[in-house]
């Protein structure tokens, strides 16, 4: 997504762009539905743990640079961006060997592997948080890029697409592209069936993802009386959802910018498997802000979940603190920057 974002501000520029991706992951749907051309190569993600896999995914990387490389020639490019994902490494080799200037972008506050290999070649590194010893010269704290539905995402019609009445509160649960296990069964125990607490009144938006879905339609269906519920499995922005809520519960990925740019204030439940544990810092980012509470996976059950959502709810000046807090972190002009600095490359 904020490839795509920045994709979005160049050819508002008049620049013509195409992707690399892969088949397997959700560029394949995502790119040609946004208009853009892509290419495919096969790659896949670089298991540490398990040698024979890692093995086997760095002969696939390996293949796909000549591949990459064609793609380029092809397409008679003159600049590439890495946006990250299992194609940048690749990629990222093809325009440096295709003496092509490389723009990269974190969303991490720490570089990934393809960006920390090719960081010292490549033109400008575009950083979604500082990071220490990244600074100055060819780094650059850009923000992360958001798509521009949700900076123009009109709330009054978002409440009414979710049938939610002006007044009323609403709570938005999601996890990433694939959803969120714990978070989705976590939120389903709160606020759904026998084991659901005392009547609600707010209203909860739950995004449970491909995976997770089937599991979550069959528990609201088999439930009796529940209201003000509305299960989706997957949007390809959040910029409805995000306009429509008053908070979120998510885990704490890259859509901090999303939560910021929109303004919400946030329960954030890191990913403890993350690498680096990067959702943590991203979850501090926020929380020593004042736009978060943070809650340990470990400690997330749907008691603390309903007392935790139901004291914001009662808050009314406090959630309205956490939601200035979080504006106050959007950084809106993040795809227009980069698209600059990828215009400056190619220049």
């Amino acid at each position: 997504m904020p490839a795509l974002a920045v994709a979005d501000a160049l050819r508002d520029k008049g620049t013509e762009v195409s992707f690399l991706g892969t088949r397997e992951r959700l560029e394949a749907e995502l790119v040609p539905a946004a208009g853009y051309e892509i290419d495919f190569l096969r790659v896949r993600g670089l298991d540490r743990g398990a040698p024979l896999k890692a093995v086997s995914a760095a002969a696939r990387a390996a293949a796909a640079v000549p591949v990459a490389r064609r793609a380029l020639r092809r397409r008679r490019a003159e600049v590439v961006m890495g946006g990250g994902g299992y194609v940048a490494g690749p990629a990222g080799l093809a325009a440096l060997s295709s003496r092509l200037p490389l723009v990269l972008t974190e969303a991490d506050r720490h570089l990934g592997f393809a960006n920390r290999l090719l960081a010292r070649r490549a033109s400008r590194v575009c950083l979604a948080f500082p990071i220490a010893g990244r600074q100055g010269g060819r780094y650059l704290v850009t923000g992360r890029p958001v798509p521009a539905a949700i900076l123009r995402a009109d709330r009054n019609q978002a409440r009414g697409r979710f049938q939610i009445p002006a007044d009323d509160h609403c709570l938005l649960v999601f996890g990433g592209s694939q959803g969120a296990r714990s978070l989705n069964l976590c939120a389903l125990d709160a606020f759904v069936g026998d084991a659901a607490a005392a009547p609600r009144d707010y209203h909860v938006i739950q995004i449970a993802g491909p995976r997770d879905y089937p599991l979550a339609r069959q528990r609201l269906d088999a439930a009796a009386g529940v209201e003000r519920y509305t299960l989706l499995e997957y949007e390809p922005t959040l910029a409805d959802p995000l306009a429509a809520c008053d908070l979120v519960l998510a885990r704490a990925g890259g859509s901090v910018f999303e939560l910021a740019a929109a303004g919400r204030p946030a329960i954030l439940v890191p990913y403890p498997h993350a690498t680096a544990r990067h959702q943590d810092a991203n979850a501090a980012w926020m929380s020593d802000a004042g736009a978060a509470v943070v809650v340990d996976d470990s400690e997330l059950d749907p008691g603390t979940l309903v007392r935790t959502v139901g004291d914001l709810f009662a808050d009314a000046q406090r959630l309205e603190r956490m939601s200035a807090a979080s504006r106050a972190l959007a950084r809106p002009d993040a795809a227009e920057r980069i698209a600059e600095q990828v215009l400056d490359a190619a220049r």
